[in-house]
């Protein structure tokens, strides 16, 4: 499950790149990037600032949801210890019975 989120996460913002690169400033005309007029273009002389600055907040919206949701499963994965704690309980297991080097005297 986290490995699909993070896959989105990651298409979500190489999406989110293009859109803020391909979109200008307030002082050009954003047609300008896709012709010579701003009528001509694919989206119609208002219609492309409109329709980048809507896909810009729907993909930041949807790329905001995927980090929240991401943090929430990075929060909850397993037992909360600190590390003192997970050293210790692996240093108090029961060690192996391997023979020692202390000679084994026979019982009376």
């Amino acid at each position: 499950m986290v490995a699909v989120f993070t896959v989105i996460h990651i298409v979500l913002t190489i999406t989110l790149i293009v859109l803020v690169l391909v979109q200008r400033g307030k002082g050009a005309d954003v047609g300008a990037a896709f012709g010579s007029g701003a009528s001509s273009t694919v989206f119609g002389s208002q219609g492309s600032a409109s329709f980048l600055t809507r896909a810009t907040a729907l993909v930041a919206t949807l790329f905001f949801v995927t980090s929240l949701t991401l943090s929430y499963f990075g929060g909850h994965r397993g037992e909360h210890k600190s590390v003192i704690e997970s050293t210790q309980s692996v240093t108090d297991k029961p060690s192996l019975d391997l023979p020692s080097d202390k000679p084994v005297l026979p019982a009376n």
